[in-house]
């Protein structure tokens, strides 16, 4: 059983939170109703007291003694807030405390849900979007609004999620024990979809925050091994799958971390993103954010060889003490090369029997006289030992720098093949995540 607060806000949606109340009620938790004034005067206080079993407070003077703006919070498991209103966002995000639920919400160190309600043009508002933008890079879950019927005769994003959709999401939180303590900075939550104008049925919108609670680890672009200060080893990538992979997991309800090697993309809103140039840097950053993650998505293209040394000053096309068309000044320089170490293999190694964190790989292949594409990634997902791989035909003008892409998923100890594309590599994404979903 959990302790959780219910925090109203004042907007038509309040009556859907009473539905929320009785899901955990029904659940057997515990929970705190605490509305603001304005949320009164759409469902009143013997409704929620009713409901929770609890007497209800919207102000700080009320049971002084037990210091309530400071206990709630401290003591909840979890903090929803449904409806948030843009009034309530904009006093969460600047720390203003001048009732009961904005004080909790100071307190809080629990993970804390935020549902945001309102007329289209109050979320497209660009001070709403950086509210938003502002509590999810503090921890904060911010459930995106679903597109439908509004107040009067309107319709648009704004709509809040139905109450089951709700529940399912502060389940998965609670079943997980996120730390999701809104004053750490390096904690990140369900992100808004800016811009998603489309009508979801409630089955879609509910796999749109299917990570909620989840910490992922995605790897983009391609590493760079150094010849000398002007010149490495490298390839195509242009990192836009692992990006895209990153922004829908993030739009899913994920705590997201994006090592990029040699990015130049803008990173998706709140996602934290480590950059890294070589295949030994991106090793080390992977293994100290994989360390708390539950999935690892391996999808940056790493260089399997690095020069054995590094030249200092910039390698000459004359290299030779003699004339300058002499057969040791015309000879191509010898670059010797070490294998660097196989990433994703030795993150199965370090999982041992453990389910956790589920490793997605990654195979850019060729076809050649030995086999086909997925005949390469079938024996590369046997031999790397990942629970899934997503394998593309790569070459130049094909996948690398595209914006779109073909795949095949391919899952450990099945046959199945789940073939997606040519499409997008925001939908490659979704049908990588999709696959992921299952398997948690």
């Amino acid at each position: 059983m959990a302790r959780v607060v219910l925090g109203v806000g004042g907007g038509i949606a309040a009556y859907k939170a009473c539905t929320l109340l009785r899901l955990f009620t029904e659940a057997g938790h515990d929970v705190t109703v605490v509305p603001t004034d304005s949320a009164l005067r759409f469902v009143g206080a013997p409704t929620w007291e009713a409901l929770s079993g609890k007497p209800v407070q919207t102000d700080v003077w009320t049971g002084v003694e037990s210091v309530p703006h400071v206990r709630l919070g401290q003591h909840a498991d979890l903090v929803v807030v449904a409806p948030a209103t843009a009034d309530l966002l904009a006093k969460a995000a600047h720390g203003l405390a001048g009732d009961l639920l904005t004080n909790v919400l100071l307190t809080a160190r629990c993970p804390v849900v935020m549902a945001p309600a309102m007329h289209t043009e109050m979320w497209d508002h660009p001070a709403t979007q950086a509210n938003v933008s502002t509590l999810t890079e503090r921890g904060v879950h911010v459930i995106p609004p679903a597109s439908g019927r509004l107040t009067g005769a309107d319709s648009g994003p704004g709509r809040l999620p139905e109450p089951e959709e709700l529940y399912a999401v502060c389940s998965r939180i609670l079943a997980h024990g996120t730390a999701g303590a809104t004053h750490r900075g390096d904690r990140h939550g369900i992100r808004h979809d800016e811009g998603d104008h489309t009508s979801r049925s409630a089955a879609s919108a509910a796999d749109e925050h299917g990570l909620a609670g989840r910490t992922v680890v995605v790897t983009a672009g391609g590493t760079r091994e150094p010849l000398d200060p002007v010149r490495f080893l490298g390839n195509r990538s242009s990192g836009k799958q692992g990006y895209a992979l990153a922004g829908v997991a993030a739009r899913r309800g994920a705590t997201v971390t994006l090592v990029s090697a040699n990015g130049v993309l803008t990173a998706p809103k709140g996602v934290r993103v480590v950059p890294v140039q070589t295949a030994l840097e991106l090793q080390e950053a992977v293994e100290e954010a994989a360390r708390d993650a539950d999935v690892v998505v391996m999808a940056a293209a790493v260089a399997d060889f690095r020069p054995a040394r590094y030249a200092g000053a910039k390698i000459k096309k004359t290299h030779g003490p003699g004339p300058a068309d002499s057969a040791e000044n015309t000879a191509a320089p010898t670059i010797e090369l070490v294998r660097n170490p196989d990433i994703l293999a030795g993150l199965v190694e370090a999982r041992g029997e453990q389910a956790s964190p589920v490793i997605v790989g990654f195979a850019a292949e060729t076809g050649d006289a030995d086999g086909s594409v997925l005949d390469h990634g079938r024996a590369k997902l046997l031999r790397k030992g990942c629970d899934l791989l997503v394998v593309n035909e790569v070459g130049v003008d094909k996948t690398f720098g595209a914006d779109d892409n073909t795949v095949h998923i391919l899952r450990q100890g099945s046959s199945h093949v789940v073939d997606a594309g040519p499409a997008s590599k925001d939908d490659i994404a979704a049908a990588v995540w999709d696959a992921v979903q299952e398997i948690l």
